[in-house]
């Protein structure tokens, strides 16, 4: 995996400065991050009640840095409520040693030691209203409060969100924020995730985009989703595949797929793309893993863009006498 991210920062620098902004970003076209109390039924979407998210501050920032989540009580317009709002959703930010270098912080289950790292700042969250549909500010932190990583270049933070009781859907999103009550990108940050429980847009027809990036040793990718209600389309685009069909999943279970990846897609980003058939409420959860069984993070913003697909006519014609 080191490997892996060593060369997406090789591709940071020849593509430019990739700005964080909105998780899930605009790019992406996620309606909602999503996690439930650990008491829900699975087949609401949440396979773990656990999500972990990575915030990547370049070495070059020194003043403070903020991750913000909107919306991160339960109860309001944008969560899924079962009955009675029941569910106390816990946030918690990570930085330190072993916070990122971890192999178990990186894996797709939230097993072993995956709370690594030193804890910088944790917040409960229930159905109070104070932060409904607003948003809610963690830090200041020193940027040097991370793990640094010098593959990357930078300093990381994780936040890990657990649904730590009740059966409801918390719907939220993050920003990292150069100010604390506002917006700011920090310039050549990121976020990145290895495995995402999200909220589609509820409407026929739109578009999920998720943007892995694969390095020169990738062979083959394994995309695994659950709970996708069988709603509309899997298809993976790259420079030299055209929506290339996926299996979907079901309700309540998991599919997958495997696709080989050729040369022309080494040390690019693919585009997943996950078209919706149904205007209706659609919480899911989806990862994707090597030959290895190596997970491959998600970022938020495409690594170089999202990939054009280079169509190439390789048949020669004689013309007649």
């Amino acid at each position: 995996m080191k490997n892996i991210i060593s060369t997406i920062i090789l591709a940071i620098v020849f593509f430019g400065k990739v700005a964080a902004q909105q998780v899930p970003s605009k790019a992406e076209n996620i309606d909602y991050l999503i996690t439930y109390g650990n008491k829900a039924d699975k087949a609401l979407g949440d396979d773990d009640f656990t999500q972990i998210y990575f915030f990547a501050v370049p070495a070059k920032q020194s003043n403070a840095i903020y991750i913000r989540v909107f919306d991160p009580e339960i109860g309001g317009k944008n969560d899924n409520i079962i009955g009675d709002a029941n569910t106390r959703t816990k946030f918690t930010v990570y930085g330190g040693g072993g916070c990122y270098s971890n192999k178990d912080a990186r894996k797709i289950d939230p097993v072993g030691n995956y709370k690594s790292g030193v804890m910088l700042n944790t917040k409960l969250f229930d159905k109070k209203g104070k932060y409904d549909d607003k948003w809610c500010s963690f830090g200041p932190f020193n940027p040097k409060e991370g793990e640094f990583d010098k593959d990357l270049n930078a300093y990381i933070f994780k936040v890990i969100v657990e649904g730590i009781d009740g059966d409801d859907g918390n719907a939220y999103r993050f920003f990292l924020s150069k100010e604390e009550k506002d917006n700011k990108v920090v310039e050549g940050g990121n976020a990145f995730a290895y495995e995402m429980c999200f909220r589609v847009l509820n409407k026929s027809g739109e578009c999920v985009h998720f943007y892995p990036f694969v390095d020169k040793n990738v062979v083959s990718i394994n995309q695994q989703n659950f709970d996708f209600d069988k709603d509309g389309d899997l298809r993976l685009n790259s420079v030299s595949k055209k929506s290339h069909v996926l299996l979907g999943s079901g309700d309540a279970e998991w599919k997958s797929s495997t696709e080989k990846i050729t040369e022309a897609e080494h040390n690019t980003t693919l585009d997943l793309q996950m078209i919706k058939k149904n205007a209706k409420p659609n919480d899911m959860v989806i990862y994707l893993t090597n030959q290895y069984n190596e997970a491959i993070p998600f970022f938020s913003v495409p690594i170089g863009g999202s990939p054009r697909y280079k169509y190439k006519v390789d048949v020669q014609y004689k013309l007649p006498d």
